[in-house]
């Protein structure tokens, strides 16, 4: 495990401030700060498995901020010293400031290869085009923060894989919005180890059920948001490809209603959302898909219709939500072209909840099952 403390790099600027909401902490981060991590999680069973208890996301060391700093390296909120803020290195602007009491952090050592999820609370504080970039060298990936999913607050995730057993994560502020006092703003940051997901020989698609996803971390109640195109780098949901201009949103059985087991997919974004996976298929064999839909029971009401897409084949599903966790399963048949077939599924139209209409939603998909027409 590498002992070295966290590093903020000097390439830019950097402000972080803590700031008290709901008993959380905030850090406002103006440009850089760097964490390195040694973490290990949980391996999910596979859908068609039964679901075993799920341990929690852990945060990185003293990623909640609550191991304040010595008042002798502050100047009112200021940080003052390379190593004033404990666990973290660093340069620039930083400030801090006390907020309610958190759960203590842990780490553990990261295993090369394998399949992670940085989990963590994310906004902007202005209207303005802001951006957090997030690196595990040599994979780094920018996350758009302009449009606002909830007015509670957004928790995203980003995928990794580590190729050594140390990996060193980035949060950067690439600075481009046109206020220096705006930057991202960033609460508790978590991670979650996956395991690959596989195809069963019943069912093509792999992680069917969204078994294996980001769960939602400590008190969020929001749900996860799975960044727009992430499809070429490593998923936060691990099987599947984000291919839009928009957010998904993954969603547990915990804070949603969700028709099979633990976890599921919500279309938050319209057509500016969209999840796809790649099949493995024999050209010109046929294929059955089957898929539920329905909504979250979180106040989402409306004419909703879900489009499906397998080769050249269309299937578009209405649902009348009364947001009340109402679901349906329907299927169609798909001829393959080659031997490889995409499946693309996204929400015709954009909902709102009906008590909160700052929060984005939309219809939501589990049980995704492909398999061969005998």
């Amino acid at each position: 495990m590498a002992t070295a403390p966290t590093v903020l790099p000097t390439s830019a600027r950097a402000t972080i401030r803590t700031i008290k909401r709901a008993s959380r902490w905030l850090v406002r981060m103006s440009e850089t700060f760097i964490f390195t991590l040694s973490l290990v999680m949980l391996c999910a069973a596979s859908a068609f498995a039964a679901v075993p208890h799920r341990l929690p996301e852990v945060y990185l060391k003293n990623g909640n901020f609550e191991e304040k700093p010595n008042p002798k390296y502050l100047k009112k909120t200021r940080l003052i010293g390379k190593y004033a803020l404990p666990k973290w290195e660093i340069s620039g602007h930083v400030e801090y400031i006390s907020g309610g009491p958190q759960p203590g952090g842990m780490y553990f050592p990261v295993k090369p290869g394998k399949w992670y999820a940085l989990i963590l609370g994310a906004s902007r504080t202005c209207a303005q085009d802001e951006l957090l970039r997030i690196s595990v060298p040599p994979q780094s990936g920018d996350v758009p923060l302009q449009t606002l999913y909830s007015l509670n607050g957004d928790v995203i995730a980003w995928g990794f894989r580590p190729t050594s057993s140390v990996a060193k994560v980035i949060l950067h502020n690439p600075g481009i919005q046109e206020d220096p006092a705006c930057g991202p703003l960033l609460d508790a940051v978590a991670i979650a180890e996956f395991c690959s997901p596989k195809p069963a020989r019943a069912n093509l698609v792999k992680n069917p059920g969204f078994e294996e996803g980001p769960f939602p971390i400590f008190n969020s109640t929001n749900g996860v948001l799975l960044p727009p195109e992430q499809e070429d780098h490593v998923s936060p949901l691990p099987g599947w490809m984000i291919e839009s201009l928009k957010a998904v949103k993954f969603i547990d059985a915990k804070h949603f209603d969700v028709p099979f087991g633990q976890g599921a997919v919500e279309l938050i974004g319209g057509r500016e959302s969209v999840i796809a996976q790649i099949l493995r298929t024999v050209p010109n064999k046929v294929y059955n898909m089957k898929l539920t839909i329905g909504d979250a029971r979180n106040g989402c009401h409306g004419s909703m219709m879900v489009e499906a897409f397998a080769a050249k084949d269309t299937l578009k599903v209405p649902f009348k939500s009364e947001g009340k966790g109402k679901f349906k399963t329907v299927s169609f048949k798909f001829r393959a072209i080659e031997n490889r077939t995409r499946i693309t599924f996204y929400s015709s139209f954009y909902h709102t909840r009906i008590h909160d209409y700052g929060s984005l939603c939309g219809p939501v998909i589990d049980q995704v099952i492909v398999y061969p027409v005998a």
